[in-house]
């Protein structure tokens, strides 16, 4: 069974979100620790999904002037595929909303642009390297869109 479970950077232990990160970011796709692991975390707020009790997808919410940025989203290898991290992108966006954001912003890998396309997202700027993988700049204006996941995220009216 799958639950979420959100955590403020400075105030809760960040262990299980950071151990995910390394796995994915830092094992497997050679970004530097002190890169991935940029200072932040602790102004953010963090989103945990566990299967049953193994943490299993993360997300991060930081909130600026004028937007809220999305960021370090991943998912541990054994559970990629399942719409998981779909539904981890609805409750963070959904999140973004609630505290008064209209424009979030995501650094996409470019291979992830199609994902977060299905979100609602779109392309600004140019592509850019970010911890040594082409990335780019895309927004989302407002609520969730249509998840694109079969309504198994729950969180659009495919999954209501």
């Amino acid at each position: 069974m799958l639950t979420l479970k959100w955590f403020m950077g400075e105030k809760e232990d960040l262990s299980e979100v950071r151990a995910i990160r390394r796995e994915v970011f830092v094992e497997e796709q050679s970004v530097a620790e002190d890169v991935e692991f940029d200072g932040t975390d602790d102004s953010c707020v963090h989103l945990l999904i566990y299967d049953d009790d193994l943490p299993v997808c993360t997300g991060r919410i930081f909130i600026a002037d004028d937007y809220f940025k999305i960021g370090r989203v991943a998912t541990v290898m054994t559970h990629r595929g399942r719409g998981i991290a779909t539904g981890l992108m609805q409750s963070l966006i959904n999140a973004c909303v609630a505290m008064g954001g209209t424009r979030q912003i995501i650094h996409s890998q470019a291979g992830s642009r199609g994902f977060y396309e299905t979100l609602g997202f779109t392309t600004y700027g140019e592509e850019f390297e970010e911890a040594g993988i082409p990335h780019i700049a895309m927004e989302h204006f407002g609520g969730a869109k249509k998840c694109g996941a079969g309504g198994h995220c729950g969180g659009c009216e495919k999954g209501k």
